[in-house]
């Protein structure tokens, strides 16, 4: 898949297996049996990040209850991710994709416009993965505020 390409609902979630901000190797099939929002962020720390993860954290029993698990993914190394998760307070799992072999296989990494110019870089995104591994909803370019709320009212959790 290249960077250009979009999943759509109904297609398989291409898998994965990243190191957490814990040192723990996640994978996504290991997670079969359960609906997981997987969303992609550029960088730990910054404003928008921090504002959209803290989101996810504030609202992280409305997923739990819908047992849907949260996982962020960035290409931050683990132990920057480890600092921003103890800054937080996150009580969500967020993991390094480095070579961005991941983000590239979901459409999360490629050209976007930032400011006026175009630029190559994470593309804010946001996924939600049945429990059988399919999308189940594909959002690309979401705004890091708001953005927790907007999906917590469209997927009705």
């Amino acid at each position: 898949m290249t960077a250009d390409t979009r999943l759509a609902p109904g297609q398989p979630a291409p898998d994965f297996s990243l190191t957490s901000d814990r040192g723990e190797t996640v994978s996504l099939a290991g997670l079969r049996g359960h609906r997981v929002l997987v969303y992609f962020y550029p960088a730990a720390g910054t404003p928008g990040c921090t504002k959209e993860a803290c989101d996810f954290r504030d609202n992280l029993a409305t997923f739990n209850d819908a047992d849907v698990t949260v996982l962020g993914i960035s290409p931050d190394k683990p132990e920057k991710l480890a600092k921003f998760r103890d800054k937080e307070g996150l009580t969500f799992p967020l993991l390094s994709d480095p070579d961005k072999a991941v983000m590239q296989a979901w459409g999360a990494w490629g050209e976007k416009t930032m400011y006026g110019k175009t630029t190559t870089g994470v593309i804010r995104s946001t996924f939600l993965v049945d429990a059988e591994g399919t999308i189940e909803e594909a959002q690309y370019g979401v705004k890091a505020t708001g953005h927790v709320g907007r999906l917590l009212r469209d997927l009705k959790l």
